[in-house]
């Protein structure tokens, strides 16, 4: 059944733009480097099931997702690629994983303990904790233990060992450097390299092409964000974004000079207004900080009034505009856009919060 709309506040995703960026940077890798799609999150709020397709469609083999049920997820919905959990799954997960033939990580020599009482056909990628300090190996005895348990089960198989930068997305810095002497060293622990190494993600993949290896783990950039307002200077090519988020005017009335707007009165009209109400507020992402955020209007900027409600939200118009008028909360509309990015700044964060701080009850509509 087709998907109603009948609040006029939705979410549009363009997978072709997803697609495009997925291809510009596997122009950009060599032959033999694959490019693993990373849709954690619900695909950083762009949806899930709809992206991974998207981004099966153009070559991509390998998703990679950060909790298990994320992974049964896709599985659901019948995408059958190879999928890799990246995050940590509990030893309880493995018999599913091996039925579902899904990826895991293994990133301690207590987590392959705690799944020594299952003999199923298990694939894993193991965490090299090089300078992240999340999980991950850290101890290189640890991980020699780690290696010598796993040969002695035929059912584990290793085919893929990976790490995480932590300052990939700022300038050439000590602390990168680091972290790639640490995988290195790591990494010759190994008696039999694993067909995949991979350690760049977007940041790394864009500004370190020499440290690309096996495969690149391609998540914010694939939605057209740049990982830093740093590097989106230094980009090798530029990025379209996905993401726009939209609503329409529900009503529209003209207020006397002193009239207050909202809750706990902290907007008062200078002058006679014409105010606006817009059917979203924080409950779908529009959060309360974003009080002093404009908004699209006939691709003229309008500003928020008063404080954001749960549902809704006010707008100063400079004059009427009829009811169901376009409003572009992220976005182009005519020669204007408000980015991601904008809302970032504004709530003093990073864009990746801002892609992923949208409700559910935001429908995510697709174009191709």
């Amino acid at each position: 059944m087709p998907q109603m709309l009948y609040r006029p506040t939705f979410m549009q995703v363009n997978l072709q733009a997803i697609q495009s960026n997925i291809q510009q940077m596997q122009q950009m890798l060599p032959v033999n480097t694959e490019l693993i799609a990373v849709v954690k999150a619900n695909a950083y709020g762009h949806g899930d099931i709809e992206v991974a397709k998207a981004a099966l469609q153009v070559g991509v083999t390998i998703l990679a997702v950060a909790t298990p049920e994320e992974a049964i997820r896709l599985r659901e919905a019948g995408v059958s690629a190879d999928i890799l959990v990246i995050g940590a799954s509990p030893a309880s997960f493995v018999p599913v994983a091996s039925e579902q033939k899904i990826t895991l990580t293994a990133y301690s020599l207590e987590w392959l303990q705690s799944i020594n009482q299952f003999d199923q056909p298990l694939k894993i990628h193991i965490k090299i904790d090089s300078g992240m300090g999340r999980i991950g190996f850290v101890d290189e005895d640890e991980l020699k233990h780690a290696l010598a348990f796993i040969k002695t089960k035929e059912w584990l198989e290793v085919t893929g060992v990976f790490t995480h930068f932590a300052t990939a997305d700022e300038a050439l810095n000590k602390h990168y450097e680091e972290q790639v002497e640490n995988f290195q060293c790591m990494l010759s622990l190994f008696h039999e390299k694993p067909r995949i190494v991979h350690t760049s993600n977007s940041a790394a993949a864009l500004q370190y092409p020499e440290q690309n290896l096996d495969a690149i783990r391609f998540g914010i950039s694939m939605y057209g964000v740049a990982p830093s307002p740093w590097l989106s200077d230094y980009l090798p090519f530029p990025l379209e974004k996905a993401l726009s988020l939209h609503t329409e005017v529900v009503h529209v009335k003209k207020v006397k000079k002193g009239t207050s707007i909202g809750y706990g009165a902290v907007y008062t009209a200078e002058e006679d207004e014409w105010i606006a109400t817009l059917p979203i507020g924080y409950a779908d992402g529009l959060l309360r900080k974003l009080h002093k955020q404009t908004v699209l209007v006939k691709g003229k900027r309008v500003p928020i009034v008063g404080k954001i409600c749960m549902d809704q939200c006010m707008i100063r118009l400079e004059e009427p505009v009829p009811i169901g008028e376009k409003v572009v909360l992220i976005g182009k509309q005519e020669a204007e856009e408000i980015t991601v990015e904008e809302w970032a700044k504004t709530l003093e964060t990073i864009p990746y919060e801002i892609c992923c701080m949208f409700s559910n009850r935001i429908p995510r509509l697709y174009s191709e």
